[in-house]
């Protein structure tokens, strides 16, 4: 491979239980680093094990009781992880998944877990996927570490950047650069995207990219509501986006009876957008169509895929 290639690498998960409901452990080949993860049901087996009465950080995620559509989590840290994270499953009745992270030879200290805790606030309170429930951001200044251990915790990190989503979580995950640099439709960071537009006979008008497997409508899109369909499975996310401030009344020309995207917006799949959008339950494969043209996201999609296929 080439300079600025990336690698691939090997994940191992092995189902202690043998069910994909049960207890996980997770890991990645050549790495110390060691995760379990399990649901309420499983939490006894996970606080069980010797490799998580070890020092090490914990992560307690499930779905956010006050927005709707969106996730909580919780990250601490103790000696022993076992009992730290049962004390703070005793506080929070949110979480439905537990995550523990240790090292398979036992050799991370308080310092080194304390780091880790402070530097996992700070990296998931700044790619805003999900709600914090610390209460506290830990001073990442204050966990004086030798500058080979920062070196050695950083790498921790990555590594965790790369496991964590695999296991379901991506609170880590940066936001696409069209949500990031907060663009427009003409900003330089998405021009040469293929653009996605909804041209509704009822005048809204959206524009989308797609970005890393996230949909992302751009700052300036429409949006319709009360439109009184009452089979709408994005709702919910809606009302956030509304109580956010993503979503605001469309001023110009007045009494339009729309809303208008504030900023960027990811969501997890072009029908889940133009739900959001249309203000009714779609199929954004098919109400999704190349900016300037007729052809269909889906179309479009099976056209990427033939020239893959071609090319290799």
């Amino acid at each position: 491979m080439t300079n600025g290639e990336t690698y691939g690498r090997t994940i191992q998960l092995f189902l202690v239980d043998g069910k994909p409901t049960g207890l996980r452990k997770a890991t990645i080949h050549g790495w110390t680093g060691l995760l379990f993860v399990s649901g309420a049901s499983a939490f006894g087996d996970l606080t069980a094990r010797d490799e998580v009465d070890r020092t090490g950080v914990y992560i307690l995620a499930g779905p956010d009781p006050v927005a709707a559509g969106t996730t909580r989590v919780y990250i601490g840290s103790g000696n022993s992880v076992a009992e730290r994270i049962k004390q703070s499953s005793v506080k929070r009745d949110f979480w439905e998944t537990a995550i523990t992270v240790t090292t398979s030879d036992d050799d991370m200290s308080k310092g080194h877990a304390e780091y880790l805790e402070a530097r996992l606030i700070e990296q998931t309170a700044k790619a805003g996927r999900v709600t914090l429930d610390n209460g506290t951001n830990p001073d990442i200044g204050r966990r004086r570490l030798p500058e080979a251990d920062i070196a050695n915790m950083e790498q921790f990190l990555a590594n965790l950047r790369i496991i964590l989503p695999v296991i379901g979580l991506d609170m880590l995950k940066p936001q696409p650069k069209a949500v990031s640099a907060k663009a427009n439709p003409t900003s330089p960071s998405v021009s040469d995207e293929v653009q996605f537009e909804i041209r509704h006979k009822s005048g809204v008008s959206a524009t989308a990219v797609e970005e890393d497997g996230e949909f992302v409508v751009l700052e300036g899109s429409e949006a319709l509501k009360d439109t009184g369909y009452v089979q709408q499975s994005y709702g919910g996310l809606k009302e956030k986006l509304i109580a956010d401030g993503v979503l605001v009344p469309q001023e110009v020309p007045p009494g339009t009876g729309k809303l208008r995207f504030a900023k960027p917006w990811s969501f997890s799949s072009p029908s889940a957008a133009a739900a959001v959008v249309l203000d009714r339950n779609s199929n954004g494969r098919l109400e999704w169509k190349v900016k300037g043209a007729s052809q269909t996201y889906h179309d479009w999609q099976q056209a990427q895929a033939a020239k893959q296929e071609a090319a290799e």
